[in-house]
C-alpha cells in the first residue's frame, strides 16, 4: 500500500514539473527594460534603420551642454577646409573653460582643432571653426539648423557651435539651445552612417590623444580623449561628452558588436558629484539592446504571394482575344539591408498591390509595393513594377486587331 502511494506521489510531482516548466521557461525569457535611469531623458537607437529601441522621455527638449559638438564636427568635416588655416577672433578667445587659451590673432589648422574640440571638448575651438567655416557663429548655427532639419530632428535648436547654455528671441518666441535625446541620437547615426564624412569622423573622436601647435609653432596643445566608454565595453564606436548647469551631465556614443550598431543618448544625466551616471546608464542600454536585440535582414522576411501580371484597362494585347495584360517584377533587395528586433517581435511584410492598371503603361512603372512593417509601422519599402510597356488602343490598333480577325474567321 504504502509503494502505491509513494508511486502515485512521483506520477504527481513528475506531472507537476511538467506543467510547471513552460511558466518557468516563460518567467526566465522575460524580457526586462532598462529601468531606474538617472538620466531626465534617454534613447536607445538602431543605428541602421532609425528605430527607437527604448526611450524615457526621449522627445522631451532639453539643453545638451557639449554634445552639441558632433554637429560642429560634422559641419566642419563636410565643408571639406580640413586643411585651411583658421584665425582666432576676439570672441573666441574670450570663450570660458573647457577651453585650449587661444588668443586673438593666433592661427591654426582646421583639422587640428577638430581633434581638440572633440577630444578635450575647447569651447574655443568651436568658435574659432563656425565663425571660419559659416563667417559667423549666428550663420553657423543656421548651418547647423538646416542639417538638424535635413536629417530628420525636429525638436532641436542650435544657438551656439560649443553647447554653451543660451537663448535667443526668435519669431516664434524665446529658444534655448536644446535638443532632445532621440534628435541627439539622430545626429550621431548621421555622423557615423550616412554622412560622406563618417571615417574622419570616427578616426578623430576614436583617437586616445592628439598634439598639435599654432601655425607659428609657438604653442603646443595636448588633447587626451575624455570619452572613457570607448574603454568600457568592447565594440566602443564613438561617443561625445558634455555638462553645463543647465543640462547637467550629458552623454551620446554608439557600439558595434554582434553584427548590431547600437546609439545612447543622455540628457540631465545627474549634476556634481554625480559625474559617472552617464556611463551606468550607457552601460545598461547597451546591454539591454545586446541581450534582447537581433538583427534581421529584410530579405529574410516571408513576403505573400503576389500577382505575376496584372489586366491593363484599354491597353492593346499581345494576343488575339485577351485582354491586356502586363507582368510584373519585384525590386531587389540586398541582404545587408535590415533591422534589429526584440525577440518577442516580428516583421510583416505587407503587399499594396493596384487591382488593374490604365493604358498607357510604361515600362517600369509602379503598380503597388511590399510594406516591411513592425508593429504597423513602415520601416522598409520594396517597388513592385511593371515588365513591359502597354499601349492605348487607338485606331491604328483596332483596325489592324478588325482585319486579324477577319483573315482569321475566313480560314477554312
Amino acid at each position: 500500500m504504502k509503494k502505491t502511494v509513494r508511486s502515485w506521489i512521483m506520477v504527481i510531482l513528475v506531472c507537476l514539473e511538467i506543467f510547471c516548466l513552460p511558466v518557468r521557461i516563460q518567467a526566465e525569457e522575460e524580457i526586462r527594460e532598462p529601468d531606474s535611469l538617472y538620466a531626465l531623458s534617454a534613447v536607445l537607437m538602431d543605428g541602421d534603420s532609425g528605430r527607437v529601441l527604448f526611450e524615457k522621455n526621449g522627445e522631451e527638449q532639453r539643453p545638451m551642454a557639449s554634445t552639441t559638438k558632433i554637429m560642429t564636427c560634422i559641419l566642419v568635416l563636410e565643408s571639406g577646409r580640413q586643411e585651411e588655416t583658421a584665425r582666432t577672433s576676439a570672441y573666441a578667445a574670450s570663450m570660458p573653460e573647457v577651453h585650449m587659451g587661444a588668443k586673438e590673432g593666433e592661427s591654426y589648422k582646421v583639422r587640428d582643432l577638430l581633434y581638440g574640440l572633440m577630444l578635450e571638448s575647447y569651447n574655443d575651438a568651436a568658435v574659432i571653426l563656425a565663425e571660419h567655416v559659416g563667417g559667423s557663429t549666428q550663420a553657423f548655427a543656421e548651418m547647423m539648423n538646416e542639417k538638424a532639419r535635413e536629417i530628420g530632428c525636429e525638436n532641436t535648436w542650435f544657438i551656439t557651435p560649443n553647447g554653451l547654455d543660451s537663448q535667443e528671441e526668435t519669431p516664434e518666441g524665446m529658444r534655448i539651445h536644446s535638443t532632445t535625446a532621440e534628435d541627439l541620437a539622430r545626429i550621431l547615426r548621421y555622423c557615423i552612417r550616412d554622412s560622406a564624412n563618417r571615417e574622419e569622423f570616427l578616426e578623430i573622436t576614436r583617437t586616445p590623444s592628439y598634439t598639435f601647435t599654432d601655425t607659428a609653432g609657438t604653442k603646443m596643445i595636448s588633447c587626451t580623449n575624455h570619452n572613457a566608454f570607448l574603454s568600457m565595453m568592447e565594440g566602443a564606436l564613438t561617443g561625445k561628452t558634455g555638462f553645463t548647469a543647465d543640462a547637467g551631465y550629458c552623454y551620446v556614443g554608439a557600439l558595434e558588436r554582434e553584427g548590431k550598431t547600437l546609439i545612447v543618448a543622455l540628457l540631465g544625466c545627474g549634476w556634481p558629484n554625480n559625474k559617472n551616471y552617464k556611463w551606468a546608464d550607457a552601460r545598461k542600454l547597451m546591454e539591454y539592446g545586446l541581450e534582447y536585440y537581433t538583427w534581421q535582414s529584410f530579405a529574410q522576411t516571408e513576403i505573400p504571394e503576389i500577382p505575376r501580371s496584372l489586366p491593363v484597362e484599354n491597353g492593346q494585347s499581345q494576343v488575339l482575344g485577351l485582354p491586356a495584360q502586363t507582368a510584373l517584377s519585384l525590386e531587389k533587395i540586398s541582404q545587408e539591408e535590415g533591422m534589429l528586433l526584440r525577440s518577442d517581435e516580428k516583421m510583416e511584410a505587407v503587399p499594396q498591390i493596384q487591382e488593374k492598371l490604365e493604358a498607357p503603361v510604361q515600362e517600369g512603372e509602379k503598380a503597388g509595393e511590399i510594406l516591411y512593417q513592425v508593429h504597423g509601422k513602415t520601416w522598409k519599402s520594396r517597388e513592385i513594377y511593371t515588365v513591359k510597356a502597354v499601349e492605348k488602343i487607338d485606331f491604328p490598333w483596332c483596325l489592324e486587331e478588325t482585319l486579324k480577325r477577319l483573315a482569321f474567321a475566313s480560314q477554312p
